[in-house]
């Protein structure tokens, strides 16, 4: 068994020790659904975002104008 192996051996026999997790398929489920739910929050939080942008009043700025005033 190499090193890495053996390490995400011991690291799951942990996490299940903790209490934490039932069995093995919790333990390496868990950061897939965690970034799962982070993901989908920042797409909710863009859609919220954008939707300002068309909802609200136009702007007299050109595309060039914004852009340099970003990298200021």
């Amino acid at each position: 068994m190499n090193k890495f192996k053996s390490n995400k051996s011991k690291h799951i026999k942990k996490r299940i020790e903790s209490a934490n997790y039932e069995n093995s398929t919790e333990v390496v489920k868990d950061p897939s659904r965690i970034h799962a739910q982070h993901s989908q929050k920042l797409v909710d939080e863009l859609k919220v975002e954008i939707e300002k942008g068309w909802s609200g009043k136009d702007s007299n700025r050109s595309i060039k104008d914004i852009i340099s005033t970003s990298k200021t």
